[in-house]
Formats: C-alpha cells, structure tokens, sequence
C-alpha cells in the first residue's frame, strides 16, 4: 500500500530544507568574513594593548621628528612604570581632557568608536569631520610628579633651580622687540600622575605652555611611547 506525505509532512520537509540552506549560507559567509574579521581584531588587539605606527604630521618635533615620519608607537612600559624625563609620548588631544577646552564645546565628546572610525585613512583625509578631541599629539616629557618648572621666553626650562640641557633642541624662540616673537612663559609645579611636556620645536610647539588649562598632562591620558622611526629608512632607528 502507498502512502503518501500527508501536509505536516511536507511542511517539515521544507523547514528542514530552509534550514539546511540558511545553515549553508551562514557557512559560507563565514568561511569567506571569518578569516578578516578574526585578523581584523588580532590586529586591533595588538595596536589597543602593545603597540601601533603613527606618523608625524607637523613640525612641532623637529629636528628630532621631521614631518612624516613613521614611527612605533609601544603601549607596554607604561602599564608598569611612569613616564620619564626624556621620553617622547604620543598622548590624547588637550581637546579631550583640559577643562578650558572642555568648556568651549557645544557638542558632548565623541565615544572611542568615533574617533576610531575618523582614523580611518579615507576619513581623516576630510578635516571637518573629525573632531579635535580625536587626534593624538606627540610631544617630550621635560617633568615628573614633585618638579618644580620655569618656562621662560625662550622656551628654555629651569627645572627645579637648574637649567635643564637639552641637546635635542635647535630652534628656541627668537628674543626681540615684540612680544609676539616670544614664547609664552609658564612656571608650575608637577602633582602626582601627571607630567609636563613641551616640542622640541619650541618655537613652534602647541604644548603644556599654552593648553589654556593648568598646562599639565594627565598620565592616564599617554597613549604610549615612541621608541623607533621605520620610515623614511634613511633614518631608521630609535628614537633618543
């Protein structure tokens, strides 16, 4: 005797055939996005935890930075210990943490997210839409925590009572007639977790002497130190 397929039948039948080829579909899109999204966080796993390239946009550094330089930027010694008197960091915009600056905004500050996306090189080639609380600054720490600092108009630093050598600076403000030719003076003493930094361009430097705030680096705010340049090679090495 045959029997046929009754309606539940046919209907369990084509679940099971629905299924099956959504299964085979999901399959497939995996095999081909699985090996980029898995590359795609190792990769931001290693530039969130230990370490990252940036590149140099501005003179603010030279001469020991030239613009366009590529560098590593490593995110380990920080976890153990503070920063040093000498280390050049690469560090969060004043834009995100002073609180003058804070002040002036109309908008809240853009999530890490954001600001990951504006990053990306297609975005952050439009300058309108990213924010200034996105960018990074690089910059030299010339103090630590218990340092009393005196910035005079040069953009030469006492620091506690002695004249700091800084072989790494060539171009000091031009002393002259008119007060704009000057670099702004600051004189400040270093609390515990932060530090004072300053370009070694100091004639051309936006740093802790003009942060409208109390010109201070917070050190949870550091996102690493710059310890070697890979490009362009003419100058490969580390960084002094």
């Amino acid at each position: 005797m045959i029997k046929f397929p009754s309606q539940n039948s046919k209907k369990s039948a084509k679940t099971i055939d629905k299924n099956g080829f959504s299964f085979l579909k999901l399959n497939e899109v995996w095999e081909f996005f699985g090996p980029i999204v898995i590359a795609f966080s190792f990769i931001t796993g290693i530039r969130h935890f230990i370490a990252e390239a940036r590149y140099i946009p501005s003179g603010s550094m030279l001469p020991t930075l030239q613009i366009n330089d590529r560098l590593v930027v490593e995110k380990i010694s920080f976890k153990r210990r503070s920063p040093r008197r000498g280390e050049v960091v690469v560090f969060n915009s004043p834009f995100s943490f002073d609180k003058n600056l804070l002040a002036t905004r109309s908008t809240p500050l853009p999530s890490r997210f954001k600001c990951a996306m504006t990053a990306l090189p297609i975005i952050s080639s439009v300058p309108w839409i990213v924010d200034r609380a996105c960018h990074a600054y690089i910059k030299r720490v010339v103090a630590i925590p218990g340092d009393t600092v005196i910035v005079n108009n040069q953009g030469k630093v006492l620091l506690n009572s002695q004249l700091l050598k800084e072989p790494y600076v060539r171009h000091f403000c031009a002393i002259s007639e008119s007060i704009s030719d000057n670099c702004k003076t600051r004189k400040l003493e270093v609390p515990p977790k932060h530090v004072f930094v300053l370009g070694d361009n100091r004639s051309n430097s936006w740093d802790g002497r003009y942060w409208p705030g109390n010109g201070l680096l917070p050190e949870k705010q550091i996102l690493g130190k710059a310890v070697w340049r890979f490009w362009p090679i003419s100058r490969i090495g580390d960084i002094d």
